[in-house]
């Protein structure tokens, strides 16, 4: 800048005073040439600085970055589910007896430090009972299965945290921004505490049990619910970022399109959550026909226990019948938004994301129905499990394309 106004200077200095000179050594149009020049050297050198200055942040190129984080986040999260829901159908979520936040991020490495995890996990309910003739080598296997879960769950929690840094000093946060990203660091800090206190509850002893160690099916539904709110969070604000609202008539048809998508993802969520409780219990081995139970309809152990609230919560054949009829709903509601929405005008987006939920929908109970009549396979309960969070994540979408756009 101080070169281009020291140029400026002195041809302007040079003009003033050659004036008796410029009529019989400069031509007009060398003098137009040389304005034009300097003019356009100035605006060269100005141009990147004051359009610098002018750029403000949060802005569109921002939240797109900010998008496409939270997205990524909400993706970690799924593989948490998925890795979590493995190590629970090998059981062996139970084999790592103690919890340290960087100490075990190294697994053992030689023969003495793996007698030694060995010997400690002998002490505990699961090999007393269950696995007392488990060697060293099918040790190892359930053993990295946990590790795998715990270290993910670090690295859930390093995606989450250090971008918050970056973007909160770069200034990529809105005011609102700002709270929300804090409650999901928040969130992942909670779940990596809830996932050890549910570890907790099956290395206890119970004398008065006779019945398999198993985590307790309240705290695993716990984790899970809080797994999943916090990826449902992750994922909605990340698409509200990254997919812009459509102008849609404020008609009354659409807002009963809204509670309606509102109601069903309200049901998706709460039947991949009663998924908790059949895991937690083993419901998926009590009946395994469908669509009866056994021989019945209403299987006679429906309301066994008492106090009667109890067997909504620890009864497996009460657990299952409720997970069926769940799903039975779930699915009824997702082909009855189907049904509404196709008698309205509707964005592209949007008609794809109720389709796709649609089919979805169709696939899990297909999935869940195979899964309970081939007696739970390790393979398509897992798949069944991540068809759950497909579900929901459509379910999401749905929502997304259907909300108001912010006055």
């Amino acid at each position: 800048m101080m070169l281009s106004f020291l140029r400026t200077t002195f041809f302007c200095g040079c003009r003033s005073a050659g004036t008796g000179l410029k009529h019989r050594h400069q031509t007009p149009q060398l003098r137009q040439w040389l304005v034009r020049r300097t003019q356009s050297t100035i605006t060269a050198e100005a141009g990147p600085s004051s359009s610098a200055a002018g750029v403000t942040v949060p802005n569109a190129a921002t939240n797109r970055i900010v998008g496409r984080w939270l997205l990524g986040c909400s993706g970690l999260v799924v593989g948490a589910v998925v890795l979590g829901g493995v190590t629970r159908l090998t059981e062996s979520g139970l084999s790592m007896v103690d919890w340290h936040l960087v100490r075990e991020m190294k697994p053992p490495q030689s023969q003495a430090e793996w007698e030694a995890e060995f010997s400690k996990y002998q002490q505990f309910p699961e090999f007393k009972i269950m696995n007392r003739d488990m060697t060293l080598p099918e040790f190892k296997f359930i053993y990295y299965m946990e590790w795998g879960h715990r270290m993910w769950g670090r690295l859930v929690g390093l995606a989450y945290i250090l971008p918050t840094v970056y973007f909160w000093k770069k200034g990529y946060f809105t005011r609102s921004m700002k709270g929300r990203v804090l409650g999901l660091c928040g969130f992942v800090f909670f779940q990596g505490l809830l996932g050890w206190y549910m570890v907790k509850s099956g290395l206890e002893e119970k004398p008065e049990s006779y019945d398999v160690p198993r985590v307790s099916q309240y705290r695993l539904s716990a984790h899970l619910g809080s797994a999943l709110l916090l990826y449902c969070a992750s994922l909605w604000t990340g698409l509200t970022l990254l997919l812009p609202a459509h102008k849609l008539a404020e008609t009354k048809r659409l807002l009963q399109l809204r509670r309606f998508a509102k109601g069903t993802g309200g049901l998706v969520f709460l039947t991949a959550l009663s998924g908790a409780f059949v895991a937690g219990l083993d419901a998926g081995l009590v009946y395994n026909s469908f669509p009866k139970m056994g021989e019945r309809w209403i299987p006679d152990d429906l309301l066994a226990f008492s106090p009667t609230l109890n067997n909504f919560f620890e009864n497996p054949t009460t657990v299952q019948f409720d997970h069926r009829i769940l799903a039975v709903s779930s699915l009824t509601a997702i082909t009855g938004l189907y049904m509404f929405s196709r008698r309205m005008v509707l964005p592209r987006r949007a008609k794809i994301a109720i389709s796709l939920l649609t089919a979805m929908a169709y696939g899990q109970v297909a999935l869940g129905i195979s899964t309970l009549l081939l007696y739970v396979p390790t393979p398509l309960a897992a798949t069944h499990q991540s068809g759950s969070v497909a579900l929901l994540s459509l379910a999401i979408w749905v929502l997304a394309e259907l909300r108001r756009i912010p006055k």
